[in-house]
């Protein structure tokens, strides 16, 4: 099996984290490869928000345009296909693959975003990122003043329910079974003509993803027009493991201001470092790790 040649940087994740490494480090004039399975998150999701001169514009395209520009950067390679294995070698990583082919660099960034575990609810899938929402911030405006469902239970249900309150006042916290809510906290929604149902939800009814109303166990039924919902998550990548990379309490790979993970020479940012997951937020941490490692790179040199 032959190696390919030695890259500055390897980018495992090539959406709006992993290109904006990409285009640091391209100006910084490092050789960078960029390796993408395709198949960003946020594929249904029809428009993206609360980005700065490309509010409203779909995922796709701003996908699209990012890619074009980071790879107008002569020193940057895109490679369409999923990293498979890495090992830490004496001089850095070696990253394998699904088909087999092996790439070498002396610095290795994660951008692999995660993998939305949905609860048992028919429909939920269909209807996520277009009319079931996780960020207010990025969808919240579109929605305001809507008939609007939370679905959550727990401590999150309760701080969620708050937040949501902020966009509409026609609310209802579904806990999708028996309420795990404090009395005390309980009787704040209630004084916030924030209902709770604790039915358990049978089906989300929608038309081409847009939420008509929930079905429950028992058939009845509730009309809504938008609903927001915490999900469980799961990382997209065993490379994560493979390099014993560390998680923090929350489960998503744990990294320093400058983005650093407990393995020298790994960086990460994205969604799969917090669960603040917006386009912003993103391009912002991709940023600031093409910063740092061009500064460690350079730093080694001398």
């Amino acid at each position: 099996m032959q190696k390919e040649e030695i890259f500055d940087v390897i980018i495992v994740g090539g959406s709006y984290a992993g290109l904006a490494a990409g285009m640091a480090l391209g100006r910084s004039l490092r050789k960078v490869l960029i390796i993408d399975s395709g198949k960003p998150c946020n594929w249904q999701t029809p428009h993206s928000h609360n980005f700065l001169t490309r509010d409203g514009e779909t995922p796709a395209n701003l996908a699209a345009i990012a890619k074009a520009q980071v790879l107008a950067y002569p020193t940057v390679r895109f490679l369409e296909g999923i990293a498979d294995n890495a090992v830490k070698t004496e001089t850095g990583f070696e990253i394998k693959t699904s088909n087999q082919q092996v790439f070498v660099a002396k610095k290795l960034v994660i951008t692999t975003g995660v993998k939305d575990i949905f609860p048992a609810i028919k429909g939920f899938a269909e209807c996520w990122g277009i009319s079931v929402l996780h960020c207010p911030y990025c969808h919240g405006y579109e929605v305001r003043g809507e008939k609007t469902g939370v679905i959550a239970n727990g401590e999150i249900g309760f701080e969620f329910s708050k937040l949501i309150s902020n966009w509409t006042k026609d609310l209802t916290l579904f806990t999708n079974g028996i309420a795990d809510i404090d009395s005390v906290s309980q009787a704040k929604l209630l004084a916030r003509n924030i209902n709770i149902v604790q039915k358990e939800i049978k089906e989300i009814v929608h038309e081409k993803g847009s939420v008509q109303r929930l079905k429950f166990r028992d058939e009845s039924t509730f009309v809504l027009e938008a609903i927001y919902a915490r999900v469980g998550m799961e990382h997209n990548t065993k490379i994560i493991t493979d390099l014993n990379i560390q998680l923090n309490e929350q489960c998503y790979v744990d990294v320093n201001s400058f983005r650093q993970t407990n393995v020298y020479g790994v960086y990460a940012a994205g969604d799969c470092t917090t669960m603040m997951r917006s386009v912003s937020d993103s391009v912002a941490g991709g940023n600031m790790v093409g910063a740092m490692l061009n500064k460690e790179l350079v730093n080694e040199q001398f």
